[in-house]
């Protein structure tokens, strides 16, 4: 008999090992994930009451290999000539003429294709290489079955419509397309640490499920700086994860936070990350991003933190991959390594941002610094339309009770 969550995690981890094999010798992206479906389906319901079988990969791999066959066999659309000769190659197959290697490395890049848009590229990655159903991912973004699955089925055809190879891009195009895989891994994880709608702060196993799927890149590509950042990144700030709530479910600002919860083997093991993914050559986004992460774990408070170390890393990602969070991030530093007023000063240049002018972010970290100059009048506004201004009902909480401890 096997534990449901130690099956339910060997068998996330073998579905996109198996589709990787099917689709590399079959093509036929859709049904092979559908084959793959029905095998896992298969071995959810055998597996409890018969045993795990002496080769669990292989034995999802014979069952889904008969799944696809059968799925030809019963299309009535596509009695063709070229399709009954496909059906029989299929039938004549055996899972040991498969490659005993893991794609799922391929498979990631595959579903960050860059012809779909980063909401599909995210959903399909979920579904196909995260192994969640799509009941899951459409619970995970709020929005209906449907509507996801349609958005699946679309990534699908126009993956079909590219005609990819099954094959790890080569050169410039697998930069390019890594940078990809890892956004799409980047976001998975943020809406899994802060939900950006729902009534609860964080989804847990969505970031769980982008921390495993980075350590499958990471395992492959190790010497990658960006790769071993992102990786870091992501467990210095899952570390940090039971400290983030009350009880009750109520945010705890980071200032706040007891650190005596967070996870100190995580902080180990993404400082370690944090420090190795700055000995290469070059620098980028995810490797600042894992220093700053890694500044504030190694504080023993609040107060103890290097806040201008923390500027400094934020001044240096400004310049190499500017964004507007990156600004706010930096303005909250600079405050703190130098002065609230500072710190207004440098929100002030996001005003002209269409991106970021009703931005609940930008009100709230401004109605923050205006607290501490003393304008409980200016902040309380702020954090009133802050609260308006977000989809989380766990922050809007929280900028609630900051606008009530201010008001006149």
């Amino acid at each position: 008999m096997t534990a449901p969550t130690a099956l339910e995690d060997l068998l996330r981890e073998l579905t996109p090992q198996v589709l990787g094999a099917l689709v590399r010798r079959y093509g036929r992206f859709e049904g092979c994930e559908d084959a793959v479906q029905e095998a896992v389906l298969a071995a959810a319901v055998q597996w409890p009451s018969e045993g795990l079988p002496d080769n669990p990969r292989g034995w999802l791999t014979t069952v889904a290999s008969r799944r696809l066959v059968d799925q030809l066999r019963s299309d009535h659309a596509r009695r063709e000539r070229e399709t009954a000769v496909a059906a029989e190659s299929l039938a004549e197959a055996t899972p040991e003429e498969i490659p005993n290697t893991d794609d799922t490395l391929v498979l990631l890049f595959l579903c960050c294709h860059p012809t779909l848009t980063a909401a599909s590229q995210t959903a399909l990655t979920l579904r196909a290489v995260g192994g969640l159903t799509t009941a899951e991912i459409a619970r995970a973004f709020l929005v209906p079955e449907a509507t996801m699955a349609a958005r699946i089925s679309r990534a699908k055809q126009r993956i079909k419509a590219a005609d990819s190879a099954f094959t790890l891009p080569q050169g410039p195009e697998r930069e390019e397309r890594l940078r990809v895989v890892l956004h799409v891994l980047y976001l998975i994880f943020n809406e899994g640490y802060t939900a950006s709608s729902g009534d609860t702060l964080h989804r847990a196993d969505l970031a769980r499920e982008a921390i495993r799927l980075t350590r499958l890149v990471h395992a492959q590509l190790p010497e990658d700086g960006e790769v071993t950042g992102l990786l870091a990144l992501m467990l210095l700030t899952h570390a940090r994860r039971d400290a983030r709530t009350t009880a009750s479910g109520d945010l705890v600002p980071l200032a706040e936070q007891d650190r005596t919860r967070w996870d100190r083997a995580l902080v180990d093991e993404g400082t370690a990350l944090a420090r190795a993914s700055l000995a290469g050559p070059s620098l980028g986004p995810y490797q600042l991003q894992a220093a700053i992460a890694a500044t504030h774990d190694d504080a023993a408070s609040a107060e103890e933190t290097d806040w201008a170390q923390v500027h400094a890393l934020y001044l240096i990602l400004e310049r190499i991959a500017p964004n507007p969070m990156v600004t706010l991030n930096r303005a909250i530093a600079l405050a703190e390594a130098k002065s609230p007023q500072a710190g207004l000063e440098l929100l002030a240049t996001l005003d002209e941002d269409e991106r970021m002018a009703r931005h609940h972010r930008l009100l709230s970290v401004r109605a923050h610094l205006l607290e501490r100059t003393g304008d409980p009048a200016a902040a309380y506004d702020l954090y009133r339309r802050a609260a308006k201004a977000t989809a989380s009902l766990a922050e809007r909480r929280y900028l609630e009770s900051r606008a009530a401890r201010v008001q006149p």
